[in-house]
């Protein structure tokens, strides 16, 4: 069954390749989804795959690549939209 993930990751998340790394985390794991950077700093993100699947994207975000010096992690479950690969947004 097929879980949604949405939220926001914050900390120092941009500028540290880390939308990319993620993309690059989700698709060697078949999770589907879009991030993208906001403008508070922040990065957004929806992913959607299994359980399984979601927790270790989950345990990726609190580290990120090496630049990144993740804060806070605020992810909530929502309704499945469908995504179809996962895409860096702006």
């Amino acid at each position: 069954m097929k879980t949604h993930l949405e939220g926001k990751v914050h900390g120092k998340v941009q500028g540290v390749n880390f939308r990319d790394s993620t993309r690059d985390f989700a698709l060697s794991r078949s999770i589907d989804g879009i991030i993208r950077n906001e403008p508070d700093g922040s990065v957004y993100l929806e992913a959607e795959g299994s359980r399984e699947q979601l927790d270790a994207l989950r345990e990726w975000l609190e580290q990120g690549p090496s630049a990144a010096d993740v804060d806070e992690i605020d992810l909530h479950e929502g309704d499945v939209r469908n995504h179809e690969g996962f895409t860096v947004q702006g």
